[in-house]
């Protein structure tokens, strides 16, 4: 099953942008709704992703847009960004349709997101370039912009974008965890920290901001620092709690990400005591019998990835074979996950020493993750592949994905260029 668990409401936030300040003087993208309860619910989803409240909260506003009028683009435009990935292009295909009769900015804007969503960046950043000169006081066209090119490693220029957004409206939390996120990249922790502890004091003490907490972890683990990670993310933990977002959505999803911390830390009987706490908030869930089993998969992922570093190869095995059997009787559904599988196959065999069989494996493995390319890298230096792994390497250094898999992964990466005495 899939380990890598990315919380929706990161898409939402690369994707929507934020509001302009109401009293701002220059012009703005206008909404083209006769509802006012619709763009009353536009506003609020956008300041619930500013402010970083649940998932649930603000997708359940995103819909109410929506349905408050069925003839407004930007409502069903935020509804394609909070769609699951399988409905996505449904709903987007209904924005842009809709977008046809609407202003032309909207139209523009909602194109510029079109191209965004496909991973047509070069094309959105036109757009919106244009669009950012036709109304230049609309923040959320600069923190669109801004993201655009922190995807393509663009940093100064996405710095520059997130500054012009703070002029036109300063009280953001996301846009300081943004720019955090631009010098953490670039290997800038100190200057991460400080945009992160920012960002945090911009927030109410009963939000669940996962981003700036996470960023800061992050800058720990590039740093070789665990534990440091690690406190962090118990402060999430008990943050998360505390304000009832586990009511929403149980905390297994930050259980598992302390499991992968101790787990490639060398830290094991941590790990399996993460993964199997975490598992326990799952089956009085809210959640359906689907994303339950999910959940198990993804106990069963954890834990055979930690029984193979402990040495228990077979039980691990045990754990690999029962995920396969989900995955070929899980339908159409698990189709998904194969691609996890083959991860998890591929991590065993080289923690096992056979480097042919988790090279195979790797190869059919998620190849946007800088963590399954580093498995791969590993098993072609051990296959003699130096020139295959040390390209795979240099991926994995240039990869602008900001999250815990690349953070395992960039530093190892980085020292196998240097040991072959390139970059």
């Amino acid at each position: 099953m899939k380990i890598r668990h990315r919380h929706p409401i990161v898409i939402a936030l690369l994707l929507v942008g934020v509001l302009a300040s109401a009293g701002h003087s220059q012009k703005k993208l206008p909404l083209s709704s006769q509802s006012e309860e619709a763009k009353s619910y536009y506003r609020e989803t956008v300041n619930g992703i500013e402010s970083f409240q649940p998932f649930q909260k603000v997708q359940g506003l995103a819909r109410k847009s929506a349905q408050a009028d069925s003839n407004f683009a930007m409502g069903q435009l935020l509804v394609a960004v909070f769609a699951p990935a399988r409905d996505r292009q449904a709903a987007l295909d209904k924005a842009l349709a809709l977008a046809a009769k609407a202003s032309p900015g909207e139209r523009l804007y909602v194109e510029a997101t079109a191209h965004a969503l496909n991973n047509n960046r070069e094309k959105a950043i036109a757009i919106l370039t244009k669009l950012r000169r036709d109304y230049p006081g609309e923040r959320r066209i600069c923190m669109v912009l801004g993201q655009l090119h922190q995807q393509l490693g663009q940093y100064a220029e996405a710095i520059k974008c997130y500054e012009a957004a703070i002029k036109i409206e300063g009280t953001s939390a996301r846009v300081y965890s943004q720019l955090g996120d631009c010098h953490l990249l670039q290997e800038q922790y100190a200057r991460a920290r400080e945009y992160y502890q920012l960002a945090l004091s911009k927030v109410s003490a009963e939000a669940s901001p996962f981003a700036p907490f996470s960023g800061l972890a992050l800058t720990s683990i590039y740093e070789g620092k665990p534990d440091q990670a690690l406190e962090t993310m118990q402060e999430f933990h008990d943050r998360y709690r505390r304000n009832g977002s586990a009511e929403n959505f149980p905390d297994v999803w930050i259980w598992n990400y302390m499991g992968r911390v101790n787990l490639e830390f060398g830290r094991l009987e941590e790990a399996l005591k993460c993964y199997e706490t975490g598992y326990r908030s799952v089956p009085g869930s809210a959640l359906d019998s689907i994303e339950k089993k999910i959940w198990f998969g993804r106990l069963f992922h954890g834990k055979a990835r930690t029984l193979a570093k402990m040495g228990r190869h077979g039980e691990a095995q045990q754990y690999a074979d029962q995920i396969k059997m989900m995955i070929e009787t899980g339908g159409e559904r698990g189709e998904e996950f194969w691609k996890s599988y083959h991860y998890l196959a591929g991590y065993l065999k080289l923690e096992a020493g056979d480097s042919k069989a988790a090279a195979e494996h790797l190869e059919k493995s998620d190849q946007d993750d800088p963590f399954q390319k580093l498995l791969l890298a590993k098993a072609n230096l051990k296959l003699g592949n130096k020139s295959q792994a040390l390209d795979i390497c240099r991926e994995i250094v240039a990869s602008t994905t900001n999250n815990l898999d690349r953070a395992l992964s960039y530093p190892e990466a980085r020292r196998i260029l240097a040991a072959a005495g390139t970059n």
